[in-house]
């Protein structure tokens, strides 16, 4: 339950940034252009945290946790190819798939995140606690 509460408190702060950082733009090649920039803010921080999480890993569970981001990432690639499709060839539609990418990723990110903040005994997280 508490894994629920901070990834959706994540996703929750995460939302007023980045309208904020795009309330300026003007025309849709600046939107583009700023919609890119979320997704790879999103992006990096993302890295990141799986990173943190290879760590705290054991060598089975990295295993494991590889493939699953393999597997989420072409979800979320499919997911996202699916969004688009309503406005594929316009130009808006580099807006549409650059939200939709910041969007699944910090998703991911706040999930990732919240098997970070495990607590001894929680037999539901599969992390250690950090010390």
């Amino acid at each position: 339950m508490k894994r629920c509460l901070l990834m959706l408190g994540a996703l929750l702060l995460s939302q007023p940034l980045y309208a904020d950082e795009c309330d300026n733009a003007s025309t849709q090649g600046e939107l583009n252009s700023c919609t890119a920039a979320q997704y790879q803010t999103a992006d990096k921080k993302l890295n990141q945290t799986y990173q943190e999480a290879l760590k705290r890993s054991s060598p089975q569970q990295a295993e494991l946790l590889k493939k699953a981001q393999k597997s989420w990432i072409a979800v979320r690639d499919n997911d996202c190819a699916f969004v688009i499709s309503g406005s594929e060839g316009g130009s808006i539609q580099p807006m549409v798939q650059n939200q939709c990418l910041a969007d699944k990723t910090s998703e991911r990110e706040a999930w990732l995140a919240s098997l970070l903040q495990c607590e001894e005994g929680d037999m539901s997280c599969p992390l250690p606690p950090a010390h």
